[in-house]
C-alpha cells in the first residue's frame, strides 16, 4: 500500500449532519461525515454543524502515521484543532491500532468504547493493553446499548456494545421483519467483531447506521422477530462487506438508500456480501472505497462510485453532506464529482 495522502483530502468538502428534530432548531447548517481511507479499517469522522466532532475508529497502526495524517487533513479541511469523542468500535489492530499515533499529534476530549477485550488472542490483549497506556490521562467512558453521546446538534444513540443490543429505539415503531423466515441460524463467533459498539446517528430526518464489524449472529437479534433499527438512509457496511456479516435479512430490514462499504483493496468486499447490499430493497447506490480487486467485475460498482481503483493512488475519500430533511450527496474525491439524493 502506498504512503500517500491526497492533496486533494483537504478540499474535502462536509459531509451530512445528524441531528434529533430538537436539536436541529438550535443549529444550521449540514452535518459533515468524512469516511476516510485507511486501507480496509475504519475512521469516519462526523462534524456536527456547530463542530462538534466524533472519530469511531482510528485506522491501523505504524505507516508512517498515514492514517492519523489522513485522519488530520480531513479535520483541517472541516475546520478542527481537536477531537471531541473518539470512540472504538472493537479492539482489533484495523480500528483501534492508530491510537497511538493519533494521540501524539491530536488532542481528544474523550475515548469512548466497550469495556474489556473479550478475544482469546495475544495480538487484541496486546492492541488493548497499548490502548489503555496510549490514552493516559484522557478520559474513557465504557458505553452500553441505550446510551447517547453528547454532541450539539446530533443525536448519537448506542445501539450495540460488548455483545449486547438495544431493546428498542425511541422513534422506531417495533414491525415484524419478513425477512426473517428464511434467514438461516449463524453461530457466534468469539473474536471482538461480535462485541463491536454500533451507533445510529440521526439528524432531523437522516438517519446514519455504523455497527462496526459486527457478524451475522449479532445482527439478527437487531431485525428478527421485529425491526428495531428502521430504514436507514446511508449504511456503513457492516465489517467493510466481509461475508461473516451482511445478513439477507438484516440488509433488507433496514432498508438503507445509500450504502458506503469501507473496504481495502485485497480487504472484505466479499461477492456474497456486495450482492446482498447491491440487491437490498431501495438501495440507490453502494459507494466503495477500493475496487475489490479480488473479487470481479460484476461484484464490484461502477467506477465513478468507487474511490481508489485498481492500481490507482491510495488515500481517496468520500464526503457526505447530509441535512436535516433528510437529503444528503456523496462526493467523491477521487473525481471530484457528486451526486444528490433529494428528500423522502
Amino acid at each position: 500500500m502506498k504512503n500517500l495522502l491526497l492533496p486533494s483530502l483537504c478540499a474535502l468538502a462536509l459531509l451530512a449532519g445528524i441531528t434529533a428534530p430538537a436539536a436541529h432548531a438550535q443549529a444550521s447548517g449540514p452535518l459533515t461525515i468524512y469516511t476516510i481511507d485507511v486501507e480496509g479499517g475504519q475512521a469516519t469522522l462526523f462534524v456536527s454543524p456547530t463542530k462538534g466532532s466524533l472519530l469511531v475508529d482510528t485506522g491501523w497502526p505504524g505507516n508512517n502515521s498515514r492514517d492519523t495524517d489522513r485522519i488530520m487533513a480531513a479535520m483541517h479541511d472541516a475546520g478542527l484543532t481537536q477531537i471531541d469523542h473518539v470512540l472504538i468500535t472493537h479492539f482489533h489492530e484495523d480500528h483501534v491500532g492508530g491510537v497511538p499515533n493519533l494521540v501524539q499529534k491530536v488532542k481528544v476530549g474523550e475515548f469512548l468504547d466497550h469495556g474489556e477485550n473479550r478475544e482469546d488472542a495475544d495480538d487484541t490483549r496486546q492492541l488493548h493493553a497499548a490502548y489503555l497506556k496510549a490514552i493516559g490521562n484522557t478520559p474513557r467512558r465504557v458505553v452500553h446499548p441505550g446510551d447517547t453521546i453528547q454532541i450539539p446538534g446530533l443525536n448519537v444513540l448506542v445501539l450495540t456494545a460488548d455483545g449486547e443490543h438495544i431493546a428498542s429505539v425511541p422513534g422506531v415503531k417495533l414491525e415484524p421483519n419478513p425477512y426473517c423466515a428464511t434467514e438461516p441460524h449463524w453461530d457466534l463467533d468469539t473474536t471482538e467483531n461480535p462485541r463491536s459498539t454500533g451507533v445510529l446517528i440521526r439528524f432531523g430526518k437522516f438517519r446514519f447506521l455504523d455497527l462496526g464489524d459486527l457478524t451475522k449472529a449479532k445482527e439478527i437479534p437487531l431485525v428478527c422477530p421485529v425491526n428495531l433499527i428502521g430504514h436507514v438512509d446511508l449504511y456503513l457496511v457492516n465489517h467493510h462487506g466481509f461475508n461473516l456479516s451482511n445478513t439477507k435479512a438484516f440488509v433488507d430490514a433496514i432498508h438503507p438508500r445509500v450504502a458506503i462499504m469501507d473496504n481495502g483493496a485485497h480487504k472484505a468486499g466479499s461477492p456474497e456480501a456486495w450482492q446482498t447490499v447491491h440487491e437490498s430493497p431501495g438501495l440507490e447506490d453502494l459507494w466503495m472505497l477500493h475496487t475489490a480487486e479480488d473479487s470481479d467485475a460484476g461484484h464490484n460498482s461502477a467506477a465513478p462510485l468507487i474511490a481508489n481503483l485498481k492500481g490507482g493512488s491510495d488515500g481517496a475519500y468520500f464526503k457526505v453532506v447530509a441535512h436535516a430533511d433528510g437529503s444528503f450527496s456523496v462526493w467523491n474525491s477521487r473525481t471530484g464529482q457528486k451526486k444528490e439524493y433529494a428528500a423522502k
